[in-house]
């Protein structure tokens, strides 16, 4: 006689057992990448930010919140959370996470803010500026990306940002003024058209090409007197292209 036959209560029970063993070991593998993601997102505030000086809680709240990895192409997931540039097609990156997060706190915002990006790419810093509680304006001159990015944004639970597929380097003047600017290409200068859309009291985050072929992040910022700049740190950023590259006119 078999075990079955001799101990059916038995039996039902350690079937009963295995199956429930088997539905928790199915589930396992759809949460545990969600899991990991979260893990690899604080581990990289940790140690990749706040250890190097960005303090503002509210942007570091921000980068432990947004999923970052949605904002890289599938086949570059697993470099999102990694301390460097990731390439998202058409010669385009997403920022090494310390330069993005390096720019939101220079940028100063505060909940109900207008902000404009110019150069959306991924849509991450957008995403980060919309967690801030700012209205969001971003253009990216790659229509494609624009597009992806968009579609990335609404997705990701931030469809209030608003995207724009053109050259930034005239901003969005029917949105203007604007508290803080955020340029994420390196300029050959700091296009006027951007400087005359901060409002009072607004700042112009952008790289800046200088000499010896280099950039550096400036910060410019608006009073009722003028514009002082302040120097931030050396940065490398695919240059912004369009209208800017252009001879500047006497």
């Amino acid at each position: 006689m078999s075990f079955h036959a001799r101990f059916p209560r038995i039996a039902g029970l350690l079937a009963f057992a295995l199956c429930a063993a088997a539905s928790v070991q199915a589930a396992e593998p759809a949460t545990a990448p969600a899991d990991r993601r979260e893990a690899e997102r604080l581990r990289m505030v940790a140690e990749q930010i706040e250890a190097r000086g960005v303090a503002d809680p509210r942007v570091l709240a921000a980068l432990r919140t947004v999923p970052r990895h949605l904002f890289v192409p599938a086949e570059r997931a697993a470099d999102a959370y990694a301390d460097r540039a990731v390439a998202i097609g058409y010669d385009a990156t997403i920022s090494q996470p310390y330069v993005v997060a390096v720019m939101t706190e220079q940028a100063a915002v505060r909940p109900g803010a207008r902000v404009l990006e110019v150069g959306t790419g991924s849509g991450y810093q957008a995403a980060l500026l919309a967690e801030l509680g700012c209205d969001v304006y971003t253009i990216e001159i790659v229509e494609p990306l624009a597009r992806r990015a968009e579609a990335t944004l609404r997705s990701a639970g931030f469809g209030r940002v608003h995207v724009r597929a053109g050259d930034g380097y005239r901003g969005w003047p029917e949105a203007a003024p604007f508290d803080a600017i955020v340029v994420t290409a390196g300029a050959p200068r700091v296009p006027q058209p951007l400087l005359d859309q901060l409002a009072v009291g607004g700042r112009l985050v952008i790289p800046v090409d200088v000499e010896g072929g280099a950039q550096e992040l400036q910060v410019h910022e608006r009073s009722e007197t003028g514009i002082s700049v302040r120097r931030v740190l050396g940065v490398i950023f695919v240059p912004m292209t369009g209208e800017v590259q252009k001879p500047a006119k006497p």
